[in-house]
């Protein structure tokens, strides 16, 4: 007996603090607006990492895609909008690929509906190819930031985008519409 009322009473106490984290993730209620549309941008949704002087496939030495991207969202008053955003990857290493592990490097943004980045963070991501040249991950990030003024200020007013944090020939690859799949072609 003395169990459970210890228990409810710390059900109570965690209840009583708004902002812990425990009581953000258990709050059930319906939020007070949208959340943020998210995005992951074309011309950065993949990396192709050459070692050589042509961008042929025996050139390749590692390759990365997003393949997903999703956002959870919490209005709290009047505070910025907290989200959490969920990232799928699909990794591949190519001939020219040295190692089992690799690291691939991308970014968060979050912008105005009007294109205007008001905040950018970067990330990291390892891969790990020591079952064979595909690795699948998914990424979770916590705590991106929406910079509402104030509670009449809605999440749909912003955006949150993705990308891969890019070289300029990198980028020119993409833009081609060049791209390799290192499954392609082998039955799986």
């Amino acid at each position: 007996m003395m169990r459970v009322i210890a228990v409810l009473a710390a059900g109570l106490l965690l209840a009583s603090c708004g902002s812990n984290p425990v009581t953000r993730a258990l709050d059930s209620r319906q939020n007070a607006g949208p959340c943020p549309p998210v995005a992951i941008l074309y011309d950065a949704s993949r990396i192709v990492e050459l070692d050589g002087d042509s961008a042929s496939y025996t050139d390749i030495a590692y390759t990365g895609e997003m393949t997903n991207v999703e956002l959870f969202c919490r209005y709290v008053e009047d505070e910025p909008l907290r989200a959490e955003i969920e990232l799928d990857f699909a990794f591949g290493k190519g001939p020219k690929g040295t190692s089992n592990q690799h690291t691939y490097n991308y970014w968060v943004a979050v912008t105005r509906r009007s294109s205007k980045v008001l905040a950018k963070q970067y990330f990291s991501v390892d891969a790990n190819f020591a079952g064979g040249k595909v690795d699948g991950h998914q990424e979770v990030i916590q705590d991106i930031i929406i910079p509402r003024a104030d509670s009449t200020i809605s999440g749909a007013n912003f955006e949150v985008v993705v990308g891969f944090d890019l070289t300029e020939e990198q980028l020119a690859f993409n833009r081609e519409g060049r791209r390799y799949r290192l499954d392609a072609g082998s039955g799986s």
